[in-house]
């Protein structure tokens, strides 16, 4: 039996046992729960890197990506409008990715 011990999508384990298999399953403690929920957003990550240039593919590792974000921003209560705020700050302040610039050294 494989073993994952992993987060995973609230009605796998209801797939699961449509396809006639048993799921061991349990509930996460908050703390355990925010560990989880970082560890599933660096898999996510992971499968959007592996993606390639594939655009469908890309698609649907991003909405992945954004779904656990979603649910870090819940779990911890931030607030939607302040990480926007900062992040158009950051934005004004350091810029974004547009020009495609890395960073090879500083001396």
């Amino acid at each position: 039996m494989p073993s994952y011990n992993k987060l995973i999508r609230d009605r796998i384990p209801e797939i699961i046992a449509e396809k006639g298999e048993k799921a061991k399953i349990r509930t996460l403690t908050d703390e355990e729960f925010a560990v989880a929920l970082a560890a599933k957003l660096v898999e996510e990550a992971n499968e959007v890197v592996k993606a390639g240039g594939d655009s469908a593919e890309l698609v649907k590792e991003i909405g992945d990506v954004l779904e656990v974000i979603d649910a870090i921003v819940t779990h911890f209560g931030l607030d939607r409008a302040e990480i926007e705020r900062v992040k158009t700050n950051r934005l004004a302040e350091r810029g974004g990715f547009s020009k495609k610039i890395l960073l090879e050294s500083v001396e």
